[in-house]
């Protein structure tokens, strides 16, 4: 098992984009403390046209509205160069770009074959280079595809080496409707590797049908660092029907705590940041720890009168 893990919080993108829309000042409060928690890095919104996800059309308010934390790192998700060029303007300089797995998919999502994604995708990411910025890919329905079905490991690792080929800064496997499980996971990964060798490599689960934690433990077995995760298990996808929100960054924590695997962050701020996102959305997060509470908080054996 590795010492260390890196943790990227998405909650404030990947989350917000499947609720109804919040006012400005909520998502700002919402980064805010998230950065507070000691989680190294934070994609605070999407950069994309308001029509598609009118969720997060104040990306440039929200970007500009919260506070920077030393060591916490900032990004934004973008769709195309207009969109880069909104984030760079705006001061963002971690971007990621998303092309999705499956045809289908790709289409419904982004309205592209994925031939045409792939394709702008090397202009982005050029683009993203030649302003100083880093651009990063993610690779969604990865493990599988609510239109398709099992998307086969050589297709992604296909992609991956394009992506690489073309200058990304690193790579995301995205679950997006929850269809991985550790066996899958096991398989992807040793694709992936014997494709791209060690470029940096991000996980990012859906816990749709229960395997979340699970998926982490087996990719934690084959020695990948960094995992995607989201405050009180907020999110899904609007062009995935039945997906879940992402695995919740306090289990996630909760978890790798009591392997013995560091995070830096801070359990009791986590949840404290989940207790305020339920306020700002004004309803439950699925997170089932933030309902019961760690397995070291006690209860109280109540005395008879």
């Amino acid at each position: 098992m590795p010492s260390r893990v890196s943790i990227r919080e998405v909650g404030p993108r990947d989350g917000l984009q499947s609720e109804p829309p919040i006012p400005t000042e909520a998502k700002i409060q919402l980064v805010d403390a998230l950065s507070a928690t000691g989680v190294g890095r934070i994609e605070v919104t999407s950069f994309v046209h308001p029509k598609a996800v009118p969720q997060l059309a104040d990306a440039e308010q929200v970007w500009a509205g919260i506070q920077r934390r030393p060591g916490v790192r900032y990004s934004a998700l973008v769709a195309n160069r207009r969109g880069a060029e909104r984030a760079l303007d705006a001061g963002c300089q971690e971007l990621a770009v998303v092309v999705s797995a499956s045809e289908t998919h790709n289409r419904v999502n982004v309205r592209r074959s994925v031939e045409e994604s792939l394709a702008d995708i090397r202009e982005i990411v050029r683009f993203v280079h030649g302003r100083g910025g880093q651009c990063h890919v993610t690779i969604s329905t990865a493990w599988g595809c609510p239109y398709e079905g099992d998307i086969d490991p050589s297709r992604v690792a296909a992609i991956a080496r394009r992506v690489c080929d073309d200058g990304a800064d690193g790579l995301s496997l995205g679950d997006t409707t929850g269809m991985a499980t550790p066996r899958r996971v096991w398989s992807l990964v040793e694709a992936l590797r014997d494709a791209v060798g060690d470029v940096p490599l991000n996980l990012h689960f859906h816990d749709t049908r229960g395997t979340g934690l699970a998926n982490v433990l087996a990719a934690l077995q084959v020695g990948v660092t960094d995992f995607d995760a989201s405050i009180g298990g907020l999110g899904g996808c609007p062009y995935a029907p039945g997906a879940a929100g992402n695995i919740a960054t306090d289990e996630l924590v909760a978890m790798l705590d009591d392997m013995g695997i560091e995070t830096g962050v801070d359990l009791a701020a986590l949840l404290a940041a989940a207790e305020r996102a339920e306020q700002l959305l004004g309803r439950t997060l699925p997170s089932r720890l933030l309902r019961i509470g760690p397995r070291t908080r006690l209860v109280p054996i109540e005395t008879a009168s």
